[in-house]
């Protein structure tokens, strides 16, 4: 399978990453001695399921290394172009392609047993998207200070994940309300409310379960969804914000994943 990384986004002054960085690129953060991204490279590369591997958002490669094929392109205008503009350059690649993995470059604790696992559940279906969710209880017990944003449901709270997968063909399908729920993404009561009156009340008196929220948002957006409930809150661990990048530090030099 072929694989996107994401790694648009450099963080401006005033915002929360910013004197970290200082005019970088945030997928070049300095954890545990490497960038950021190369951390998420190494996983995905070392998978023997991954063929090519496309880089999105980075001016250069600054030292970056991979083992396998490696397609570099600039930013786009937003998240939304990046993955279509990604996922195009795939399909290039590999005009037979039916699905690609889509990986944030900000969640350096993955591996690549972490990255097999996905492949293996998307290559045994025929869904459309493959999003994964990371249940608050394992999100805070793997990591108790990070501090993440839930959406409470009828039968759990959840948190998303940044590993998943598309059909290819999905790519065509740029309409707004795409832009609107991506744009969104760190609200889930205002993504609800963009999918529908309906479930953002349902959502905010808790009265609506996984399963059943997730067959809503398929049938809303004309798609065969599928909702993964990871056992893996590595997915999960975004580096958004400072405390998240010193935990993945303390936790990445401590561990020393490789």
């Amino acid at each position: 399978m072929d694989v996107l990384i994401t790694a648009g986004g450099t963080p401006l002054p005033g915002e929360l990453l910013y004197e970290y960085t200082r005019g970088a690129p945030k997928a070049m953060l300095n954890i545990a001695g490497k960038p950021m991204v190369q951390w998420v490279l190494d996983a995905v590369s070392h998978s023997k399921l991954v063929d090519h591997i496309v880089v999105i958002g980075l001016p250069e490669l600054g030292g970056i290394t991979c083992p396998k094929p490696l397609t570099l392109l600039p930013n786009q205008a937003d998240m939304l172009t990046n993955i279509i503009t990604g996922i195009k350059q795939v399909s290039r690649l590999n005009p037979s392609a039916e699905h690609v993995l889509i990986v944030a470059s900000d969640i350096p604790a993955i591996t690549t047993d972490m990255v097999d696992w996905l492949i293996d559940i998307v290559e045994k279906s025929d869904a459309d998207i493959f999003y994964n969710v990371v249940s608050q209880e394992l999100m805070e017990k793997r990591y108790p200070k990070s501090k993440r944003t839930y959406t409470h449901l009828k039968d759990c709270s959840i948190c998303g994940g940044d590993m998943n997968a598309v059909r290819v063909d999905m790519v065509e399908n740029s309409s707004k309300l795409w832009v609107d729920l991506i744009a969104s993404r760190k609200n889930p009561l205002k993504q609800a409310s963009i999918l529908g009156i309906d479930l953002l009340i349902k959502l905010v008196f808790r009265a609506v379960t996984l399963e059943e929220a997730a067959k809503i948002i398929s049938r809303r957006l004309g798609i065969k969804g599928k909702l993964i409930q990871s056992a893996y809150p590595e997915i999960g661990m975004d580096v958004d914000k400072p405390h998240q990048l010193e935990i993945m530090r303390e936790d990445l030099s401590r561990v020393g994943i490789s």
